[in-house]
This record gives structure tokens, C-alpha cells and sequence, in this order.
């Protein structure tokens, strides 16, 4: 190869700042340092103000006793316990709504969801009236409809309804039995453990025999059966150690068995009924992307429109759906947040209402319980500002 085909070939040598990579690295460096700065500026900021005027700083009332009752618990606590453990239980408040909000949700709007495209005329249309009424209407409007309308205007406790079971329902609430479980129950649940891992690995191997054989083993029974038969064998060779703590109705009180608040059960309903016509958009739209050949390929193979639509229409539309899902899942979350309409104890509440006003430290409270609320609670921005000499300010001289 000549001189000159060798000077024709070679690339020509370019300055780092017309190069991409180069260009893109310094562009993040400096984005990185501008948020950095900005981050302490606005700290260093926060904390002369709060100083100026005299608002207590720092976590140091997170070990202080707390001093109020908390009317549901998942762990134990009681009126002499600390700010630490009051946030711990508002948390588990929240996870617990979050958690049984998702599960319930997502199962009523998948449901809608495939029951608005429906061959049958009403179901059709009963379907897409749900999720058209209930996204228009506020959540804190239904949330108030089931507490005040619904279960507020249930029997007082004298005239409870009695369920079979030894179940009592009333305007205090769900009395249930409760069950108490003996030294046994932990076979069971390692029983448990080990049936959901089998359950893993079936439905794994089940997927790798269909795309070999193109023969489909059946998963769903398979699976119960892995997570129902080894945790029940386990209990029953441990003799059923289970006990149940009975409600009994008293002239003025239930006691005993497990209580399940109407504020619970009201917020669950509002969040699970609203977020679920949401739910339903979703995997209506998720469906409808999905090419009509598909499904018309499935019935011309002899599936019925059951199975086509399970094993051909929703595994293709779920990519489509799960995006929004989790933006609805955090959506529901979020909206936990108006459970102190309803008077539920849930992180906000606990933290950034009855915590915040007792200790007047807004910042540090705030930013724990509930962080979308720094920038819309007028104490905060005060503090923040340096205008902050309110009755924020007296009440935060207080030891923290």
C-alpha cells in the first residue's frame, strides 16, 4: 500500500470537544457539579435560617418518648414508646395499605379491563360505566362516601350482626377470630418456602418442555398444589398448632379476636375502587395494542377465545401494560396519604401531622414522612426561607 492510499484511509484526527463521548461525559460533570452546588446551597441555607430563628435541628427527638396512643398497630407499642418506633409503626401502616391496595386492585382491574372488551353487550357496557364514573369522581369524595355513608351507618355495638364464624360487624368495625399459632407453624412456613421454590422451577421447566414440544403442562393447579399440599402436611404431621381467639360481645365492648378497623377497610375500598378503573385503561389499551392477526391466528389453530386470549393476546400486551401498572402502583400508594380523611394512623399522619406538631421540627419530620409534602407545608417553607418566626419557631426550641 502506497503513502498515498495509507493518507487516504487514515482518519482524521479531531479536537476532544467535537467528540460525543467526550462531549457528553463533560456535559453530565457538569450537570452533576450544578446539582451538587445547588443541593448545598440550599442546606447550608435551610440551616442558618433555622438557626436565626432559634428552631431546634437534627434528628435528636427520634429517641424522646412520644407520648400518644396510636389506635392500630402492627408491632407493640404503646404511649411510652419513642418517636423512632411511632414512625416504624406508620410505616407498616402504609406498606400494609400499599400492599393489599395493589394486590386487590390489580385483580378487580384486570378484570374490568378485559371484561370492557367483552363480546357480551352488558357486561361491555357495565364495565366501561364503572371506569368511567369512578375515575371522575375525587378519591377523597369516595373516601368519605364508604366511611361516613357506609360503614358509619352500620348497627351500633349493642345491635351488632352477627355472622357465622363467631364474626361481628358493626360501625366499630370487623371482629373476627384471631388465630394463635404454636411453636409448629414454623415447618410450615419453611414447608411453604420450599413449595414456592419447586413452584419456581416447575413453572421454568414447564416453559422450556412447551417451546421444545409445543405440548402445555398445566401450571396453574401445579403450582397450588406446590404452595397448598407441603405447608398443610407440615401442620398436620406438627398436630395443628393452631388455636383461635374468639370474639365475645359484651353489653359495651367486644373482646378478644382480631379487630379490623372501618377506617382500614374504607381506605382500602376507596384506594382498590379508584385505582382499579385506572388498572383497567391500562390493560384494555395494553389489549388493544396487540395486532388483531394475533388473535385471529390463535382461533384459526383451534384455540378457544379463552386460551387464545391467555396464552397469545395478554403475554404480547403485558410490555405494553406493565409501564403504566407501576405508575399506578406508585400512584395508589401515594394516595395512601388521604387516609387522615378517614382518621386511618398511617405514616403521614402519625409523622408529618401529630409528630410535626409536637416537636415543631417541620424539616426533619417532614422530610421523613412524608417528602412530597416539604415543598407544600407553609411551616417548612418558612424555615426554609428564613421567615420561619412563627409558632413553628417557639415550639421548636423544645429538646429534641
Amino acid at each position: 500500500m502506497s503513502v498515498v492510499d495509507t493518507a487516504e484511509t487514515a482518519k482524521p484526527k479531531t479536537a476532544l470537544i467535537y467528540n460525543p463521548k467526550v462531549r457528553g461525559f463533560v456535559y453530565q460533570a457538569i450537570l452533576c457539579l450544578l446539582i451538587g452546588f445547588l443541593a448545598w446551597a440550599a442546606t447550608t441555607n435551610a440551616i442558618e435560617n433555622l438557626q436565626r430563628a432559634k428552631i431546634a435541628s437534627g434528628f435528636g427527638f427520634w429517641d424522646t418518648t412520644a407520648g400518644f396512643d396510636i389506635s392500630q398497630t402492627l408491632i407493640e407499642y404503646s404511649i411510652t414508646s419513642t418517636y423512632g418506633r411511632a414512625f416504624w409503626v406508620g410505616l407498616l401502616n402504609t406498606l400494609l395499605v400499599a400492599v393489599l391496595g395493589i394486590i386487590f386492585a390489580t385483580m378487580l382491574g384486570f378484570a374490568v379491563g378485559v371484561a370492557q372488551l367483552s363480546n357480551n353487550w352488558l357486561v361491555a357496557r357495565l364495565s366501561r360505566g364503572y371506569v368511567e364514573l369512578i375515575r371522575n369522581l375525587p378519591l377523597l369524595l369516595q373516601l368519605l362516601f364508604w366511611y361516613n355513608a357506609v360503614l358509619k351507618a352500620l348497627p351500633e355495638l349493642r345491635d351488632s350482626v352477627a355472622l357465622p364464624g363467631s364474626i361481628f360487624l358493626n360501625n366499630r368495625g370487623l371482629f373476627m377470630p384471631q388465630p394463635v399459632f404454636g411453636p409448629g407453624v414454623r415447618a410450615a412456613l419453611v414447608a411453604f418456602a420450599a413449595g414456592a421454590a419447586c413452584a419456581v422451577i416447575y413453572r421454568v421447566w414447564a416453559r422450556y418442555h412447551q417451546l421444545q414440544t409445543g405440548r402445555q403442562m398445566p401450571v396453574l393447579w401445579a403450582i397450588l398444589a406446590f404452595l397448598v399440599i407441603p405447608p398443610l402436611a407440615a401442620f398436620a404431621l406438627a398436630g395443628f398448632p393452631v388455636e383461635f381467639a374468639y370474639p365475645e360481645k359484651g353489653r359495651f365492648n367486644i373482646r378478644g379476636g382480631m379487630e379490623i378497623q372501618p377506617e382500614l377497610i374504607a381506605l382500602l375500598f376507596g384506594l382498590v375502587i379508584y385505582t382499579a378503573a385506572f388498572i383497567a385503561e391500562v390493560v384494555r389499551a395494553g389489549i388493544l395494542a396487540v395486532p388483531r392477526g394475533q388473535s385471529e391466528a390463535a382461533l384459526a389453530l383451534g384455540l378457544r377465545p379463552r386460551p387464545a386470549l391467555k396464552l397469545v393476546v395478554i403475554p404480547q400486551a403485558m410490555r405494553v401494560i406493565i409501564p403504566p401498572l407501576g405508575s399506578q402502583y406508585l400512584n395508589l400508594t401515594k394516595n395512601s396519604s388521604l387516609a387522615v380523611a378517614v382518621g386511618y394512623p398511617d405514616l403521614v399522619q402519625i409523622f408529618a401531622g401529630t409528630v410535626l406538631n409536637q416537636t415543631g421540627q417541620a424539616v426533619e419530620v417532614v422530610a421523613v414522612g412524608d417528602p412530597a409534602e416539604v415543598v407544600r407545608d407553609p411551616r417548612v417553607v418558612q424555615s426554609y426561607l428564613g421567615t420561619g418566626k412563627t409558632a413553628v419557631a417557639r415550639s421548636g426550641t423544645r429538646d429534641g
